[in-house]
């Protein structure tokens, strides 16, 4: 069975320059042999900019994470709903590992 990883990464703000950054880091942790989780695609059914439905969608991605192996960490921004994440993850115990921009150019290239 393959690790589930959650993929932890800034969505709020530009959101879709934020949901291509993270198409990249769902194929790097693929291509990695796990089975990414990747709460921020719920931006595509959900409008990030209402609050209610942000809380919606933040909700429903820390409900995954409770059955996740690790947290990946990627980007240098953390924002404030990935604090909520990474205090979730330290709370369980859930292993969370930073995955530099190198990491991923090394196994995908530079795109």
């Amino acid at each position: 069975m393959k690790k589930k990883v959650y993929v932890c990464s800034p969505l709020g703000g530009d959101v879709e320059y934020n949901l291509q950054r993270v198409k990249r880091y769902t194929e790097y942790a693929l291509k990695c042999g796990t089975a990414p989780v990747v709460p921020h695609f719920y931006a595509l059914c959900l409008n990030d900019h209402d609050p209610i439905e942000r809380n919606i969608g933040l909700a429903a991605g820390l409900s995954l994470l409770w059955f996740c192996d690790e947290l990946w960490l990627f980007g240098e921004e953390i924002t404030a709903g990935m604090k909520r994440e990474l205090a979730f993850c330290k709370n369980l115990n859930i292993r969370i590992r930073r995955v530099r921009e190198q990491d991923i150019v090394k196994r995908l290239g530079g795109k």
